[in-house]
């Protein structure tokens, strides 16, 4: 480290003097910590030897106001920053083709605020149109009273033993981010929720954020979880191993809730790695029965949709931006001979019906009363 940061970090370090306790307490704490009681944060690790692991909690002064200019806090209100605020954030990899490719730092040097739900890592790459990250400048990463690391893997959903047939799963993935899978989700669960469905959700991959399982609820989700839930600020970078984990965990929890159906989200696009990997894995094949294709156009649809045929992977319908443009509509319909289904259809209970009725699983879905 330098001689100007190690000055700059000395008194963060020493906390002003303050306990830690009455220090959190005027910290900004993120939606990805959530999960982590306030008692296990008992002291600091600091020092040039201390390696910043995925999950690890991290409290952080605000240097620098970039793009992320407030933090979705564990209530889910966005608190605005300013420079020389404390944050409570965690470390994580970020994935964002629109926004930032950033990854864990191997020290507690400098960094970046790469999501508002609350993810520190360091940004190697940006969108041309996007300002640069928020600056942060860690203080240390977080031990429990014996001196153990927290992080947020111990304070993950167990998983639940699975009972009963599983409830009918659809799966919604797209092209990209912003592609309008999250959306074409939520309407969807509002369409089988006013059929008189149960419905649970899930995002099983992605950035930390409370705003899309906040989404899934106002939508009529009985039961949202995400992979925050299981332990991790974000699935980039993550191996198929934990993947698969994070996927199961999710589900085996949502079965518990006595759902008729359940929805889930696979963050980003086909190329992106994590994405692929899951798709084709034994798990996720096993676990879901049909899919809805998310684009924003019809050539991304065509070509989203032959990847998905080639795995063998079961196509049900198309969705997302292209279905507000009546030309995109025609193309790829035209293309693909499958149906598009807008917001409106989406959430029409007849349309959910003839979903339940397509996918022909042998599933009895539970009304709900």
């Amino acid at each position: 480290m330098t001689h100007d940061l190690l000055d700059r970090l000395a008194p963060l370090r020493r906390g002003f003097d303050s306990p830690l306790q009455r220090r959190l307490s005027h910290a900004k704490r993120a939606y990805t910590t959530r999960r982590v009681p306030p008692a296990d944060l008992s002291r600091l690790c600091c020092g040039d030897d201390v390696q910043p692991r995925t999950g690890d909690l991290v409290l952080a002064r605000v240097e620098r106001i970039g793009k992320h200019a407030q933090l979705e806090q564990v209530d889910g209100r966005r608190a605005t920053l300013f420079v020389g605020d404390e944050v409570l954030v965690a470390y994580g990899a970020r994935y964002a083709p629109d926004q930032f490719e950033a990854m864990v730092p191997p020290t507690l040097g400098p960094c970046h605020l790469v999501a508002g739900g609350g993810v520190a890592a360091a940004v190697t790459a940006r969108h041309a149109a996007v300002a640069p990250a928020t600056e942060l400048l860690p203080v240390g990463v977080f031990a429990d009273a014996g001196g153990q690391r927290v992080n947020m893997l111990q304070h993950r959903l167990l998983p639940l033993p699975v009972v009963g047939p599983r409830p009918i799963t659809i799966a919604s993935v797209g092209t990209s981010m912003n592609a309008g899978k999250t959306t074409s989700a939520a309407y969807l669960i509002r369409g089988l929720s006013r059929a008189g469905l149960r419905v649970g959700a899930a995002k099983v991959t992605g950035t930390g954020s409370g705003n899309d399982p906040g989404l899934l609820r106002d939508a009529g989700a009985v039961a949202v979880f995400d992979f925050t839930d299981a332990g991790y600020a974000s699935t980039s970078n993550l191996g198929l191993d934990e993947l698969d984990d994070v996927f199961e965990r999710l589900m085996s929890n949502l079965r518990a809730q006595h759902l008729g159906a359940i929805v889930i989200e696979v963050a980003d696009g086909l190329l992106q790695r994590e994405t692929a990997d899951l798709l084709v894995s034994a798990p996720f094949r096993r676990g879901v029965d049909g899919l809805m294709f998310s684009s924003g156009d019809a050539m991304g649809a065509c070509a989203g949709v032959q990847w998905l045929r080639e795995r063998q992977l079961p196509v049900m319908a198309l969705s997302g931006t292209l279905s507000r443009s009546p030309l995109a509509r025609r193309e790829a319909q035209a293309a693909l001979q499958l149906p598009v289904l807008g917001l409106d259809e989406l959430s029409d209970p007849q349309v959910a019906h003839r979903m339940i009725e397509t996918i022909g699983s042998g599933h009895a879905p539970e009304l709900a009363a």
